[in-house]
């Protein structure tokens, strides 16, 4: 496909049998990148929604040692531009549908970066096709989405990494090794949070193309260059809407709002660290305090869940507004561990021993130097993808990433406690 030619609904329906028929092919004949792959081949990367997020992963994927971005996908003409201009490779193909670019055969694994409900087709079509694959968080919008890309991933034997890059953090591994230990005796509570104040005249989550881009582009022009009914594929059939655009995070349509966005970066991490899997029950209440702009989602949102076996509690807190901080904190009965940020900035913790604890051998914190560098979240992907190994962020824990959030959301949405059914896998 051109990647100046926007299809109209006709084109695109056509399209998508072509490219169908061809996903098909590819996963019957099954790609050679199954096999355990030679150190010194190059994996040809397909980078998929390259708006915000996507732009950073363009980033740090042309850095990686043996790797050619080979083609870059994105419905709006600009993104699809700053793409090109990032891959380093003046060859490199642009798609405005993301299954030409599922069949080039230059595209060993796939990064996704679309918005959120994109992610479970995206991942269902990649997976078929056999091709190895990063996806940001949150894995997906509900429950039997992210049941239908678990199967799907196990049975098709791709590499699968989601996207939260606190788990590459080397102080986060020496962290995990000394809880293992038992040095901080037995873990009841864990405390996490996310707070950001910006401007009233800058509401969170309403930028424009970046994090920090305020500056409205010229709306008839943006019109112009989206393709609209491809941006909202499995979303509801709307009218051309400028602010679900730019602003999807805002509407549950596209998103999962404070739950899926960052919530789930501290929950994920506190699995990382401990390993305990899908809590028990969750009690979680949200509400639009000050950002009422016409977003569904809540700008206020705490959650607390609890592992009843366990005895243990771990508590999110979060708003839009404040200036308010929450490191990550694990208490235990004999120790606790305090990093010095939110899950995907830790660079260091410190150990607080409790007033009974006298023992001479815990450290003070976080040794640098003693515990080997890891590889940032990109390279540990294609390191695996290398081995067939498994990476830090793998199918399983996409999952447990799922449910963890979607309680929350639930029992907000519900207004009660909701509980875990291990058994149906299920939310009661």
């Amino acid at each position: 496909m051109n990647d100046r030619t926007l299809p109209n609904r006709r084109q695109f329906l056509r399209s998508t049998a072509q490219a169908a028929t061809a996903v098909a092919a590819a996963s019957v004949s099954g790609p050679a990148i199954l096999a355990a792959e030679s150190p010194g081949k190059t994996i040809g990367v397909g980078c998929i929604g390259v708006g915000t997020r996507g732009g950073d992963l363009i980033n740090a994927v042309v850095v990686a040692p043996g790797v050619k971005v080979t083609a870059v996908c994105d419905v709006y003409q600009p993104h699809l531009q700053k793409a090109a201009e990032r891959s380093r490779n003046p060859a490199v193909r642009r798609y405005v549908d993301y299954r030409e670019l599922l069949a080039d055969p230059a595209v060993d694994a796939v990064v996704i970066a679309a918005p959120d409900h994109w992610h479970c087709q995206m991942v269902l079509d990649a997976a078929r096709a056999g091709k190895d694959i990063y996806c940001e968080k949150g894995f997906s919008r509900t429950l039997a989405e992210a049941k239908l890309m678990r199967d799907a991933l196990k049975q098709s034997r791709v590499v699968f990494q989601l996207g939260h890059q606190a788990r590459q953090a080397t102080c986060a591994l020496q962290a995990k090794e000394l809880i293992t230990q038992g040095l901080l005796g037995p873990i009841t509570l864990v405390r996490t949070g996310r707070f950001k104040s910006t401007p009233p005249d800058r509401p969170n989550w309403r930028w424009y193309g970046y994090y920090d881009q305020w500056q409205r582009p010229e709306p008839e022009q943006v019109r112009r260059e989206v393709n609209w009914d491809l941006w909202l594929g499995p979303a509801p059939k709307i009218p051309w809407n400028e602010r679900h655009f730019w602003h999807w995070r805002c509407y549950y349509a596209y998103g999962t709002g404070y739950a899926g966005d960052l919530l789930s970066h501290e929950m994920d991490f506190v699995q990382y660290l401990l390993g305990h899997g899908i809590p028990d029950t969750c009690i979680c209440s949200g509400q639009i305090a000050l950002l009422r702009d016409d977003r569904e989602v809540p700008d206020t949102w705490v959650a607390t869940y609890q592992f009843e076996k366990l005895g243990r509690t771990v508590t999110f807190e979060g708003s839009m507004n404040t200036t308010d901080n929450q490191p990550v904190t694990i208490c235990g009965r004999d120790a606790t561990l305090r990093f010095d940020s939110i899950a995907h900035d830790v660079t260091t913790f410190e150990l607080i021993p409790a007033g009974h604890n006298r023992n001479p051998g815990l450290p003070q914190g976080y040794e640098r130097g003693k515990t080997p560098a890891q590889p940032n979240h990109v390279v540990d992907w294609l390191n695996c993808i290398r081995t067939r190994g498994t990476p830090k962020c793998s199918t399983d824990e996409a999952f447990i990433e799922t449910a963890t959030f979607l309680m929350s959301l639930e029992a907000q949405q519900q207004r009660r406690m909701v509980r875990w059914d291990a058994a149906r896998e299920e939310i009661v």
